[in-house]
């Protein structure tokens, strides 16, 4: 999982004093909402990277013959306990085969961290009041699950013998002996 600050990095939104831009001029690593894509995408160079920004109460499906070009789909949480994201980024992994990044954006919580990255995110903006340090330790506090998914798509019934036993780490003592939330 990586982590990423919303206003460093080369991704940037476009937007003019008084809201969006009337007028888009195809620049690399531009973050564009839904409507803006649109607007661009037939006079948007081949090989320019693009990113959209997509709203969780959207069809994924939408995207599915701009995904090709499309190096970033950002995934809003608007809400931390609004897990619509979750669906849209699994859609995006296992039915249409999305291979560039996928981001949560928004209200997103060091405690969401795990799920995140069994559902296909690989790329993170924390909520500002969370801290890095916090989400990295969330990410290696569990050691298998019993179901699969995006990272291991086999379940744990399905593993040879004795992997369960090889793959268990010890608690993370922090979290255990000292009562510490993640």
């Amino acid at each position: 999982m990586r982590f990423v600050h919303p206003h460093r990095g080369p991704w940037r939104t476009v937007s003019g004093d008084d809201g969006p831009l009337v007028s888009i001029t195809p620049q690399p690593h531009l973050l564009l909402s839904l409507a803006e894509w649109h607007a661009v995408r037939g006079h948007w160079p081949q090989g320019m990277p693009v990113g959209v920004q997509f709203a969780n109460d959207l069809d994924v499906e939408v995207l599915e013959v701009d995904l090709p070009r499309l190096a970033l789909v950002a995934l809003e949480f608007p809400k931390w306990t609004d897990g619509r994201a979750y669906s849209q980024a699994r859609l995006l992994r296992s039915r249409l085969r999305y291979a560039g990044e996928v981001r949560a954006t928004g209200e997103v919580l060091v405690d969401m961290l795990p799920l995140l990255a069994r559902t296909g995110f690989d790329a993170v903006a924390l909520r500002a009041d969370q801290r890095q340090d916090a989400a990295e330790r969330a990410l290696g506090y569990f050691g298998g699950h019993y179901q699969g998914d995006m990272l291991d798509a086999q379940p744990l019934f399905a593993k040879p013998p004795g992997w369960a036993e090889h793959a268990a780490r010890p608690p993370v003592r922090e979290f255990v002996d000292a009562g510490v939330s993640i």
